[in-house]
Formats: structure tokens, C-alpha cells, sequence
């Protein structure tokens, strides 16, 4: 049985509705499905950042598609955290108060309307959860190459069986993520709930191969951490990445990436370049290590202190 709020799902019950944000007019679609039989709860969620469409669409789908016939234990999907941010296309913020969500974690019912939306993420659905997968994608002006992320710096048996999750996930890099607050599945991963972050698509922009590549990654996952059998599931040669770069914008003005999303380079190589409205070069992103490029701004605008570039370098490859 899963209780959210006045909400009750008894085992073997499929529903729908909706989860009131604290303090806040508007509430977040969700499916719940209750199987069978016991289990652990995995909580599945997407849009975040309202414009990551590859996982709201996949976890729209998946919420159609699971049935508490096939389940050991319990599902929970909220395909669209941000709503408003949706509705009023504000890329990766909240329409209400221009936060990143994904920044804000664990949140304060006092405060403004990203503030509560983590609020009652944490106190409604991790409260309740045993394991937690965020899909994500680039921002409207990012390209980036598909990866997952897992926390590593929190206590040993969450991060270990965080990254079995994410040795489960059909993508290339697997990075080791060195924060445990702000984020949901960073914040999760600190209160003991073993989560990953899934990270497929950008640019706004979504295809039904993509959509299919991530249900077919939370499908697989689920089955697994609920002990069946996972029919067809491909295993990646996978690679450890840590030690990621996160470089801002040193100022405005046009940018020019040296790299794509998935590409290798050697420390002192050139990433790109960024240049003023007359061609002038006003700064040049060096990296600082050997590693790969998971993400960076596609768009020819960049804004001052806003992401340029993130990569990462490769440690081990995981057998």
C-alpha cells in the first residue's frame, strides 16, 4: 500500500492523480502502481527541468504502461515536477520565482515556489522511497553526450548500490558525482536512498528513439531491483568518470566549441573559444586534465557565468 497525503493505493491497485505542493496552487501529476506482490518502492521522476522533454515523454509512457501484474513491490511516477515552469516554457526554471529546482533541494515550506516543490518532493516522496531515478536532458542550449550519474560521497552502502543502478543504465559514462546536496537525487542519495540520474538528449528537442532508450534503461532497472528477470537487457562496456569540470562563462558575448559531447582530449587542448560581437577571442577554455566532454552550450549566445562546458576524466573502466 503507498498513502500520499489523502491518497491511498492499496496492493494490486493501479491509479492516477495528483500531489499537492505545500503551501502551493499547483499539484504534480503522478501514477502509482502497486504490485502484486511485495517490494521495494522506486520512485521515478522527469521535468525537473521543464524542458527536458526525452524523460517526461519516456516517464509518461512508462506510467501507461506498468502494471501492478508485473511488479514486485511498488512504482511511483511524476512525469512533470515542474509544472508551471512547463506551461510557461522557462527552460530550467520555476516560472514563479526563477529558481533551478534542481538547485534548491531539500527545499523549505516557507519558501518561495521552487523551495516548497523540494519540499514536498522530499517530505511526500522520499519519505516513502527505497530506490530513485531522475531522468533529465541539456537545456534548451546544451548538447550532451548520454551518461548517468551516481553519488559517490555519501555513506558506502548507498553508493555502492547507487552505482550498481547505474551500471544497469545502457550508456558509455558513468560519473561519479562529489555533491550530496542541492540537487533531488543528490539530496536522496544523503538520506540513504540509493538514486541515479539518467541524463539522454537536448537542445529542447526529443525523438522517439531516445524516449524508447530511456524506457527501456528504467524498465530493465526496475525488474532488476525488484528481482525479475530482465529479458533482452544489453550490458555496456561502461567507464568511470570523476573529477568533473563545470566551467562558466567568463563573460558574454558568442561561444565556439573546439569539441562535441563525447569526444576525447589531452590536458592543455583547446575546448573552445569565446569572442565578442567583433571576432575579438576573450577568453579560451583549456582543459585542465585528459577526460571527454559530457556536455556543453550548442547555442552561439553565452551569458556570463552561465555553463560553457562540463566534462570529466575517465578512472577505470567498469567490468
Amino acid at each position: 500500500m503507498i498513502k500520499i497525503d489523502d491518497w491511498v493505493i492499496e496492493k494490486g491497485e493501479k491509479a492516477q492523480g495528483k500531489i499537492k505542493i505545500t503551501g502551493y496552487g499547483i499539484a504534480m501529476p503522478a501514477t502509482v502502481i502497486c504490485g502484486v506482490k511485495d517490494g521495494p518502492t522506486i520512485l521515478i521522476t522527469a521535468g525537473i527541468h521543464s524542458a527536458e522533454y526525452v524523460g517526461i515523454q519516456a516517464a509518461m509512457e512508462l506510467a501507461k504502461e506498468f502494471q501492478p501484474e508485473e511488479l514486485k513491490g511498488n512504482v511511483i511516477i511524476v512525469p512533470l515536477v515542474n509544472v508551471s515552469g512547463f506551461e510557461h516554457r522557462t527552460m530550467s526554471l520555476v516560472y514563479e520565482d526563477g529558481k533551478n529546482l534542481n538547485r534548491v533541494f531539500p527545499g523549505d515550506p516557507e519558501g518561495t515556489a521552487a523551495d516548497r516543490i523540494a519540499y514536498t518532493i522530499v517530505t511526500k516522496l522520499f519519505s516513502i522511497a527505497d530506490y530513485y531515478i531522475d531522468l533529465h536532458s541539456g537545456d534548451g542550449f546544451e548538447q550532451l553526450h548520454p551518461y548517468v550519474y551516481y553519488v559517490g560521497v555519501v555513506d558506502e552502502k548507498t553508493a555502492e548500490k547507487s552505482l550498481h543502478m547505474a551500471r544497469h543504465i545502457g550508456v558509455k559514462y558513468v560519473v561519479r558525482s562529489t555533491t550530496a546536496t542541492g540537487g533531488a537525487y543528490n539530496y536522496a542519495s544523503s538520506l540513504g536512498i540509493p538514486s541515479i540520474l539518467i541524463e539522454r538528449g537536448g537542445h529542447s528537442y526529443w525523438t522517439w528513439e531516445e524516449v524508447e532508450q530511456d524506457k527501456r534503461d528504467v524498465r530493465h532497472l526496475v525488474f532488476h531491483l525488484q528481482g525479475k528477470a530482465c529479458h533482452g537487457l544489453k550490458h555496456y562496456r561502461q567507464m568511470l568518470l570523476e573529477n568533473v569540470v563545470y566551467e562558466y562563462a567568463p563573460y558574454t558575448g558568442c561561444w565556439y566549441p573546439s569539441k562535441k559531447p563525447g569526444e576525447y582530449f589531452f590536458k592543455g587542448e583547446e575546448l573552445g573559444e569565446l569572442r565578442d560581437y567583433y571576432g575579438n577571442l576573450l577568453y579560451t577554455s583549456i582543459a585542465t586534465e585528459n577526460g571527454v566532454v559530457l556536455y556543453q552550450t550548442a547555442s552561439l549566445n553565452i551569458i556570463e557565468d552561465g555553463p560553457m562546458i562540463a566534462y570529466a576524466a575517465i578512472t577505470e573502466t567498469l567490468t
